[in-house]
């Protein structure tokens, strides 16, 4: 017995090692900055970038540390259980999202969760909000006539999604688009029917929201512009 929790000790050391190691990589092949994505499986949980209270008062504390600490921990474990049960190895987090049509509905919605999430908390900051300027600002004006026809498309993809899942703008061959997408569906998944790189995402489930803003779709896609992340926007567009 003595011999089980002396291993069982040292298993748990050797998986927070790894999970600190994995949370510093990059996506292979990406400009994205992989914070919580390990280069395979095993997938890590990374913390926020800013403290659960930072986007008070338009995303609140308690949602925050519900929404990351128990939603999105639980499609990490999920994911790894998944891709565990199945056999299923991942290069990394894209490449599993490029061939989502070969793999389970658990490594979907779990998988999906996971990279969506990720990018969802870096996309926030508590020094966000506004509009954005330099070439952000240039590419949405030339491709949505300005700012504020932007917003107004973008808020529409959100509120216009029935039920749960996300709204988003990406960069498609070159040229910027607004769409949505069910559940945990994202653009980079080869059966989506919106397709290209995620500049800018929105969580639209209930549990995102409804701690604060109840039914009110409304009033929590109109706060999301106070934290938007117009920097990691830019960054992403690279």
């Amino acid at each position: 017995m003595k011999s089980s929790k002396n291993s069982r000790r040292e298993f748990l050391k050797k998986s927070a090692v790894l999970a600190l190691a994995g949370a510093a990589l990059r996506i292979p092949g990406s400009d994205i900055m992989a914070e919580g994505f390990s280069s395979s499986a095993p997938f890590t949980l990374a913390p926020l970038p800013y403290s659960h209270d930072a986007l008070e008062p338009f995303i609140d504390t308690q949602t925050m540390q519900i929404h990351h600490g128990k939603h999105h921990k639980a499609y990490v474990d999920n994911l790894n259980k998944a891709l565990t049960d199945s056999k299923t190895t991942a290069s990394s987090i894209e490449s599993l999202m490029a061939n989502m049509s070969k793999h389970s509905m658990a490594i979907r919605n779990n998988g999906g969760g996971h990279y969506n999430h990720t990018l969802f908390w870096n996309l926030m900051t508590p020094a966000g909000g506004g509009e954005p300027t330099g070439k952000v600002a240039d590419a949405i004006n030339g491709a949505f006539g300005s700012f504020a026809a932007f917003k107004e498309k973008f808020t529409s993809a959100a509120m216009s999604r029935f039920g749960s899942g996300w709204a988003w703008l990406v960069v498609n061959n070159g040229k910027l688009e607004i769409g949505s997408t069910p559940n945990q569906d994202n653009p980079l998944m080869d059966l989506s029917d919106l397709k290209g790189k995620p500049l800018l995402a929105l969580d639209v489930w209930e549990h995102a929201y409804y701690l604060k803003y109840q039914n009110k779709r409304a009033e929590y896609v109109n706060a999301f512009w106070n934290v938007v992340n117009w920097g990691e926007v830019a960054r992403l567009m690279r």
